[in-house]
């Protein structure tokens, strides 16, 4: 083929692809021009319908208005008719109110004036009683030349001053005599003293029960004409109680060392079988030394656990005595080892000699393990011990001040004081809790200082004796007798408390000048 034609058709191809072009944009535009116009219908369409039905909500919602308008109007017009007719009704009950009260005011004006009348009349007739009253007054005045004031004081002086004489001189009396009745009086006081103490805080603490395997060893123990029972009581100095209560008998004493002998010995004697007086003084003795063997060994364990040696071993059965020993329900020997490690413990926190606080903690309740056999307070009987038996005076001190009767005179004593407190005083160690005992304190203070005359009354001694300082101006030296008597009747009357409480009263003068 020439190049020519090749060109030619070349040419053609170029023309034709030209052409093609120019016939597709042209169809393009047609068929553009025709969808715009359809959009453009469709838009006026759906403008068209949106104008009619935003009509038609419009109409819609002025009508809700108009209705929810209506309703409202209809429902403010009901509460206002019933607000007025309650309205109405209050008035109409304030109206009768008024006049209620109206007729009650004139019932009472009415009733005023009958009073002011009566009264009147009242004032009339006391008037003329006055004057009679006067009158006659004044007939004795000069009969007897005296006032009514001066007849009177006269009168009251008179016999105030023989009264309070007469009753000072009986009251000594009768203090005298009871002075030479001592033992009496002692019996007395330790009496009142058990009756006020808790009858089943008593019970525990003086008495044991003994199991028996049948109750035909109760007529065994009684034994032919009541000889065994006999024997066994006049050697332990205890009571037997056999009653109905099945298999078992109850040991009673006060002593609790000799209580426990006797509850050993029957126990001895109820295993072995074989009970006569014989036997019995056998079986006693062997109890005797089973107890003197425990005192020592608790005493023993009792310096070992506070750390106290170099004791004298009659201290040491002395200290083991109050096993068998309770306080307020507190075992005495617990309570002495208490003190002992919380005195150390406070000893230390001090700087001071912890085995010297702790000895004399140990040691402080001494006398209570013989407080029941010999006369005079366990503070004073541990003292004694402490110095018999060649005790650091420190422990000495600290035994006696314990209860604040002396003054302390060592830290050692103030802590010994403190720790005694502290473990008495300790939830659950004692029957009578702290609150009671600073309750029963403050109603001793507060009954005691009631009195008139009384200036100052201070409960000591943990309660056991209430001090009382008088005004010497209002209080005479025979008033004081008679101010003691009536508290002491007044405490007995309305306190409960265990033992006895000692009323001190104290008249002091004083004259005080300054030399310029």
């Amino acid at each position: 083929m020439k190049p020519l034609e090749i060109l030619l058709i070349v040419v053609i191809c170029v023309v034709l692809v030209a052409v093609a072009f120019v016939a597709g944009i042209v169809y393009r535009k047609k068929v553009g021009e025709r969808e715009i116009g359809s959009a453009e219908q469709e838009a006026t369409r759906i403008i068209n319908e949106a104008i009619r039905g935003g009509e038609s909500r419009k109409k819609e919602m002025l009508l809700e208005a108009k209705d929810e308008i209506h309703k409202n109007r209809t429902e403010y017009e009901k509460e206002v008719k019933e607000r007025r007719a309650e309205l109405s009704k209050q008035e109409r009950r304030l109206q009768q109110k008024e006049e209620a009260l109206d007729k009650k005011t004139d019932a009472f004006e009415r009733k005023e004036d009958e009073l002011a009348r009566r009264l009147e009349e009242v004032n009339q007739v006391k008037a003329e009683a006055e004057a009679v009253r006067q009158k006659h007054l004044t007939t004795l005045e000069e009969i007897s030349g005296l006032t009514q004031e001066q007849a009177k004081q006269c009168l009251l002086d008179s016999v105030e001053a023989d009264v309070r004489h007469e009753t000072a001189v009986k009251i000594k009396e009768v203090e005298s005599q009871l002075k030479e009745e001592a033992d009496e009086k002692a019996r007395e006081i330790i009496a009142t003293a058990i009756q006020r103490c808790a009858a089943d805080h008593t019970a525990e603490t003086t008495v044991s029960v003994v199991p028996l395997p049948n109750d035909e060893m109760k007529g065994r123990i009684i034994g032919r004409e009541g000889r065994n029972i006999r024997t066994l009581e006049t050697i332990t100095g205890v009571d037997l109680i056999i009653d109905d209560t099945p298999e078992a008998i109850t040991v009673s004493s006060f002593d609790p060392v000799r209580r426990e002998v006797a509850r050993l010995a029957l126990e001895k004697l109820i295993a072995d079988g074989r009970i006569h007086p014989t036997r019995i003084e056998d079986m006693v003795e062997k109890a005797k030394k089973e107890v003197d063997r425990t005192i020592r060994e608790e005493g023993e364990r009792a310096c070992y656990e506070t750390g106290v040696h170099n004791l004298n071993p009659e201290l040491v059965k002395i200290l083991g005595r109050q096993k068998y020993r309770t306080s307020y329900g507190q075992n005495v020997l617990n309570h002495s080892i208490e003190v002992a490690h919380i005195a150390g413990l406070m000893a230390a926190e001090l700087g001071v000699d912890v085995a010297l606080a702790k000895r004399a903690g140990l040691l402080h309740d001494l006398g209570k393990s013989i407080d029941h056999e010999v006369e005079g307070s366990h503070v004073q009987l541990g003292a004694d011990l402490a110095r018999k038996f060649k005790e650091n005076p420190v422990v000495v001190n600290a035994i006696e001040a314990h209860h604040g009767d002396v003054e302390p005179k060592t830290v050692i004593a103030v802590l010994v004081q403190a720790a005694d407190a502290v473990s008495a005083a300790r939830p659950g160690a004692r029957r009578e809790n702290v609150e009671n005992y600073i309750r029963r304190l403050q109603k001793l203070e507060e009954l005691t200082g009631s009195y008139p005359g009384v200036e100052k009354a201070y409960a000591i001694q943990a309660g056991r004796e209430v001090r009382i300082m008088v005004k010497p101006e209002e209080v005479t030296e025979d008033n004081m007798i008679l101010l003691a008597r009536d508290i002491a009747k007044k405490i007995e009357a309305e306190l409960e408390y265990p033992g006895q409480i000692k009323i001190n009263v104290i008249r002091e003068t004083k004259a005080v000048e300054y030399a310029k």
